[in-house]
């Protein structure tokens, strides 16, 4: 995975100078994703960039060590493409997407795709949010998935310091009960996180508690990993290039 992470980033520096392009690394103790874990409770590497195209459009790519997870049939790593549109309106900024996540090293077909769209108000260093992602019915997921979530965040003025904070609920419709445990470990559920970050230039260190009200209990699919879908606390580094 770190020669794919490599290689993104050699393709970012070769771009031409006039292009609008935004890349960095992270190090994560633990990826977090809806309040459950990405890389079998384990730190994981990632490597993103994006290029800003005209008319509100951009292309952005990320590339995440996954670190053999179960939930991901064994994958070490996860390709996620996305085509990005946004546009202020009368103070709003919306935010919509289409994105597809490739997982290699996977002992079956993981990969699947979804869509999404955010709206967002900022006053001051106030900014509050909400979300919405859907992926269409699909056999690596067993169905359909649909997550609809709030968000905020709030710069201490005069400080390099933010708060943040979200909560969501995650729901889908079934096709098969042992894949759509991968994303729903147990059905419907909710999601919340409260986490602060100290931004200093290009580097962010950040810490995050992350929580979900799924219950703790035998798995009946080798998919949903509840181990690593309760309360936790993961701390990460990023730096933008």
């Amino acid at each position: 995975m770190r020669y794919v992470i490599a290689a993104m980033l050699s393709g970012v520096a070769a771009l031409p100078a006039a292009a609008q392009v935004q890349a960095g690394v992270e190090l994560a103790t633990d990826e977090r994703r809806r309040g459950i874990s990405w890389s079998e409770g384990k730190a994981a590497p990632s490597a993103y960039a994006r290029v800003d195209l005209p008319a509100g459009f951009d292309l952005g790519a990320r590339m995440l060590a996954t670190r053999g997870d179960a939930r991901h049939d064994g994958a070490d790593g996860v390709i996620e493409p996305t085509l990005g549109y946004s546009r202020d309106l009368a103070g709003f900024r919306l935010d919509a997407f289409a994105t597809g996540h490739f997982f290699t090293g996977a002992r079956g077909n993981m990969n699947y795709g979804e869509l999404g769209a955010g709206l967002n108000y900022s006053l001051g260093p106030a900014q509050a949010g909400v979300e919405a992602r859907y992926a269409p019915s699909q056999s690596a997921i067993g169905g359909d998935n649909l997550y609809l979530g709030v968000r905020g965040r709030v710069g201490i003025p005069a400080t390099p310091w933010t708060v943040t904070a979200s909560a969501g609920r995650s729901s889908g419709s079934v096709d098969d009960a042992i894949r759509a445990a991968r994303l729903r470990p147990d059905g419907t559920y909710h999601d919340w996180s409260l986490g602060v970050q100290h931004i200093t230039g290009p580097l962010t260190v950040a810490l995050e508690y992350t929580g979900t009200d799924i219950r703790n209990g035998p798995d009946v699919s080798r998919f949903a990993v509840r181990e690593h879908a309760g309360d936790r606390l993961a701390a990460r580094i990023s730096l933008g290039i």
